[in-house]
């Protein structure tokens, strides 16, 4: 079942409720999904944020995300309390955003998360969250 998820109610992106069902449903081999390089990186930035989705919707987040007038777009905004929290995703250890910066500089929030290949931490008010753990947020 697919989830909605929304910047407003005139935009919204659409994920799948379980990631082996995307990646079966895609047509793209196994093998080709395991092997990095034969898989095109927009594909596999697709399925980890569709896996992160599904996490963050498990432990009964709302999903939402940002753009900035299409040329940032953060992947998950999330709400906790009074707090926001920006949620970057990246599939490897290459963790540079614009779109996380701008973000920060914009609203302030009081801390960010990212979730990538990098192990846990804590720097410049980003936490970083190995994708593994993505349940733990």
């Amino acid at each position: 079942m697919p989830v909605a998820v929304y910047r407003d109610l005139a935009s919204f992106k659409l994920y799948m409720s379980d990631v082996g069902l995307l990646t079966m449903k895609s047509g793209i081999s196994q093998q080709a999904v395991l092997s990095s390089g034969e898989i095109e990186n927009t594909f596999l930035g697709s399925i980890t944020e569709n896996y992160v989705a599904q996490a963050l919707r498990n432990n009964h987040y709302g999903l939402y995300y940002w753009t900035n007038e299409a040329t940032a777009e953060l992947d998950f905004v999330l709400q906790k309390g009074a707090d926001i929290i920006a949620v970057e995703v990246k599939t490897g250890a290459r963790t540079k955003s614009k779109s996380l910066n701008m973000f920060v500089t914009k609203y302030k929030p009081a801390y960010s998360i990212r979730i990538s290949a990098r192990n846990f931490g804590f720097e410049n008010n980003i936490k970083s969250v190995p994708l593994y753990a993505a349940f733990c947020i």
